[in-house]
């Protein structure tokens, strides 16, 4: 493993609990307090199917020559010479500060190859910190949070691009040795729903193990399969339960395994047993595919068991809309396993769930869009004044993500922020897929004058 990563930034901005996900173990010391970290510390580090060394380092500080944080800082320099790219880290939730900016220089200044990472931003509240890091001019900030692991693939696909040609032997895509794009699809889903009798169905063949026992499969398998002109990537995942059942120490392993497959997937098929569909562990499920950033398609597995019930399909359809409004218009696909009914407009629903993900809309389209929609039903006046709302744009897909420039973020309800986002929805044709939203507000020109 000769390609070595640092990673680098100011004090307490989550840079050794990075360190301790990406080797997969508690190495380094982690605390609230900033500065715990002093000397380098280095490790053999795996995300996907790249491994490398990875190295943390101490707090970028600005300090007098003699003093213990210059030393530190002399450490991270070294580190900096040392690696091949560098990880530069900022805490999205404080947002950026003037010492971001120096070291944002520093690194630019180094020449390596700079992955700007924006930690802490889970919930609202990273959002904005995220979106503000363009500011540094280190290209598009990749949004983490290395305590929850969340944004861990979109990390992955960033530094696959910086390795070298001998390492990186599979792309974002899943481009095999025929040279076809494979889209990676994950099949998620409760206990017995079907999962690896769908897999099978689809290959033709029986590649996995089924059987009318609940668990059977533990590990994530990846299986090609092409379909209906459609070349996919399939992984089969362990049936996941709820948490408080799941006491076996293998099948909390398991589950954990069928996780990291979703969180790398690009499209996953939630398969919900039609006999019980839409279940608590069902929408847990569904729900975590959105937060993750995932495209989503529900396919109701064991459809020949009711296929004489009149209405089934729209009343799922139905279902599924007023259960996961946040992924409203997401494909619903009955299938089944044992007779074959619905494998490819299965595999059409995926192809069609990829390439919403990855849509981009034209910028002048949405400030159209959004001086209609304001016209319409304009923000809501907070304390007797209202909320104006500039300028919006798609910065990235892969999902759809969109900032909105306006005045007074923090006091636009969240129920207008709902209206937007089902607008966007609805008027540039992107179901179910997670939407995005940011608010971005303008400094104010004169908030520093008498």
């Amino acid at each position: 493993m000769s390609f070595t990563v640092a990673i680098v930034g100011r004090p307490n901005v989550g840079k050794s609990t990075l360190f301790n996900r990406l080797v997969g173990k508690k190495l380094a010391l982690v605390d609230d307090r900033p500065g715990v970290t002093r000397d380098r510390r280095e490790g053999d580090a795996q995300l996907g199917h790249l491994s490398f060394r990875v190295i943390d380092t101490a707090g970028l500080e600005e300090a007098k020559a003699e003093s213990l944080e210059a030393r530190m800082r002399a450490q991270t320099e070294a580190a900096i010479s040392e690696a091949d790219a560098l990880l530069f880290m900022i805490d999205a939730r404080s947002g950026l500060t003037p010492t971001d900016r120096a070291f944002a220089d520093l690194a630019r200044r180094s020449g390596k190859h700079t992955i700007l990472v924006a930690n802490k931003s889970e919930g609202r509240g990273g959002e904005a910190g995220a979106m503000e890091a363009y500011g540094l001019g280190l290209g598009d900030p990749v949004a983490i949070s290395a305590e929850h692991g969340e944004g861990m693939a979109e990390l992955f696909r960033a530094l696959r691009d910086c390795f070298p040609d001998d390492q990186d032997d599979e792309t974002d895509d899943q481009e095999d040795e025929a040279g076809l794009k494979r889209i990676r699809v994950a099949v998620l889903g409760r206990p017995n729903a079907g999962k690896s009798t769908l897999i099978n169905a689809l290959l033709g063949e029986e590649r996995l193990l089924t059987g009318p026992e609940a668990g059977i499969t533990r590990d994530s398998i990846a299986v090609d399969v092409e379909r209906a002109g459609v070349p996919l990537r399939v992984f089969d995942t362990a049936g996941m339960r709820k948490r408080a059942r799941v006491e076996d120490k293998l099948e909390k392993l398991s589950v954990a395994d069928g996780l990291r497959a979703a969180r790398f997937a690009e499209v996953v098929v939630v398969l919900l047993d039609a006999t019980h569909p839409f279940e608590e562990q069902d929408l847990r499920i569904a729900d975590l595919v959105v937060r993750e950033g995932r495209a989503l398609v529900l396919a109701i597995s064991k459809a020949d068991l009711v296929k004489g019930e009149p209405g089934f399909a729209a009343r799922m359809r139905s279902e599924a809309d007023h259960w996961l409004p946040q992924a409203r218009g997401m494909p619903v696909v009955l299938v089944s396993g044992l007779t074959g009914e619905g494998l490819d407009r299965l595999v059409k629903a995926v192809e069609g769930a990829y390439e919403v993900w990855n849509r981009r809309v034209p910028t002048n389209p949405l400030n159209r869009w959004l001086t209609e929609t304001t016209g319409e039903h304009p923000p809501p006046a907070v304390s007797g004044r209202r909320v104006k709302l500039r300028y919006i744009t798609q910065p990235k897909s892969r999902p759809p993500s969109f900032v909105l420039f306006c005045s007074r973020a923090d006091a636009l309800p969240e129920s207008y922020i709902r209206y937007l986002t089902n607008g966007l929805r609805a008027t540039f044709d992107l179901p179910g897929v997670p939407i995005r939203l940011t608010l971005r507000e303008k400094a104010n020109p004169y908030a520093d004058k008498d």
